[in-house]
């Protein structure tokens, strides 16, 4: 069962981000979609700051592959977007989900509608703009300790530090 919730703002789509890297296990992998602007960095550098890692999370648009290991959980962000076709299968991104080459961690994707081999049980991350509240967010699980994990999740809880 997917949760959906409304995001009013940049900061309310970082807290997600925040929310989920303060809870999520090793080994999730994050597929993300929607349009440009839509959240998906603005997400991943919340994520970043959940799982306390030190570094400014940039996207990878250019690099395609950014490795953090110093927080809680090592974070690999995977930006897709300048890739077309099976140019995505040759970067071999299940080393990072199997957990043989690397450590086990979270791997953030963005532009996840452009892999053709897809990791099993992905937490999916549907991210669209929905004027005038700001942002759609449709977070829809895999598995049951994703499911559980969501129960707990709502728009209150992501905003109450800015009541």
């Amino acid at each position: 069962m997917s949760t959906t919730l409304l995001l009013p703002n940049d900061r309310a789509t970082f807290a997600l981000g925040q929310w989920l890297g303060e809870r999520l296990a090793a080994g999730t992998v994050l597929l993300m979609t929607g349009d440009l602007g839509a959240g998906k960095t603005t997400l991943t550098k919340g994520l970043g700051k959940g799982l306390a890692i030190p570094d400014e999370i940039d996207s990878p648009t250019f690099t395609l592959i950014n490795e953090y290991d110093s927080g809680r959980l090592p974070l690999y962000h995977v930006d897709l977007y300048r890739l077309e076709g099976a140019e995505s299968d040759r970067l071999f991104l299940e080393s990072y989900w199997e957990g043989i080459e690397y450590p086990p961690g979270i791997v953030a994707i963005e532009w996840a509608e452009r892999l053709h081999y897809l990791p099993p049980e992905p937490l999916k991350i549907a991210l669209s703009h929905a004027p005038p509240a700001g942002r759609q967010v449709t977070l829809t699980p895999s598995n049951s300790g994703q499911t559980h994990l969501l129960e707990a999740l709502t728009t209150d809880a992501l905003l109450a530090d800015e009541i």
